[in-house]
């Protein structure tokens, strides 16, 4: 299943993208459509703490609106806004840094390629949605440069995680662009400024739930700017896998349901680039993931 949140005449709700028919399922009218009474909470973020709850109720709605399809509860794609799966992040986004050789060799060289995993974070007030349009915040940066990466969104909570039972606390993935301002990464040598403009953190268009992504350590990944291919790679690619990324952050730090890890970007990005190509206000920046579909948020003009 396909998690969304959407917005439908300014009001906000939790529902299952069925990209076969182009319909998004408003849960919480279907459901009071189904039994006479909402049990299912309006945020995704509450929905995802309730576990195995959850999917099962998700699943019975969806099965039922297969056979009781009504407009009253599912809406044509085109006729929603989607907003990002997760609006507002409970906390931090974690980030990872130089996750692929190529990357970390095209801003450096082989001292750079790194031997424990990089972490920094992404504040939660970066977070937009597929369509919405990214800030070019000109009076603070010249260098806007895009990230297309894969997002691992936490399901359950956990400490101490060993690598082996790491996706047992996996509720499903999304893609980000990891939107950065380099000039503001090296100016002030921390990433968090840098990282955390506003509207710097698209996310979407959904979550898709684990059990449709068997192997997410195996997924294309690519990123285009104005239809052009700046990044393609896979995430077999990794340096550090999921497991080892959720393990090495679970063994100090308590991680939580709806918690969010981006997991690193691909060669390709502008500052590699010789000269740099740094996004500019009208571009279009696409990022397409295997098995979950395609991000794309426009640079304001």
């Amino acid at each position: 299943m396909k998690f969304v949140t959407a917005e439908q005449n300014g009001n906000a709700f939790v529902g299952i993208a069925d990209t076969e028919r182009n319909v998004v399922i408003h849960l919480q009218a279907a459901e009071r459509a189904m039994n006479g009474e909402v049990t299912l909470p309006s945020s995704l973020l509450e929905c995802i703490a309730l576990g195995d709850v959850f999917m099962e109720k998700a699943s019975q709605i969806m099965q039922w609106t297969e056979t009781y399809f009504s407009d009253e509860y599912i809406y044509p794609l085109s006729n929603i806004r989607l907003l990002a799966p997760i609006p507002r992040p409970a906390k931090n986004v974690f980030c990872v840094g130089k996750n692929y050789v190529e990357h970390a060799l095209e801003l450096g060289n082989d001292s750079d390629i790194p031997e424990h995993i990089m972490l920094f974070s992404k504040a939660p007030t970066t977070v937009v949605g597929h369509e919405a349009v990214v800030l070019n915040h000109q009076h603070v940066t010249n260098e806007l440069d895009y990230e297309g990466e894969l997002a691992v969104v936490i399901g359950k909570k956990g400490k101490g995680i060993k690598k082996e039972e790491a996706f047992e606390y996996v509720f499903g993935y999304t893609i980000i662009n990891d939107i950065t301002a380099r000039d503001l990464q090296e100016r002030h040598q921390q990433f968090l400024l840098g990282k955390s403009l506003d509207t710097s953190c698209p996310m979407g268009p959904w979550i898709v739930h684990k059990s449709l992504i068997p192997n997410p350590n195996r997924l294309q990944i690519e990123t285009k700017v104005n239809g052009e291919t700046r990044q393609k790679a896979n995430t077999e690619q990794f340096i550090f896998n999921i497991e080892t990324i959720i393990s090495t952050i679970s063994q100090g730090m308590t991680l939580e349901p709806g918690d969010i890890i981006a997991t690193g970007t691909p060669a390709g990005v502008g500052k590699g680039m010789k000269p740099p190509r740094f996004l500019k206000p009208g571009d279009v920046v696409e990022v397409t993931i295997e098995g979950i579909g395609t991000l794309r948020n426009e640079i304001e003009k």
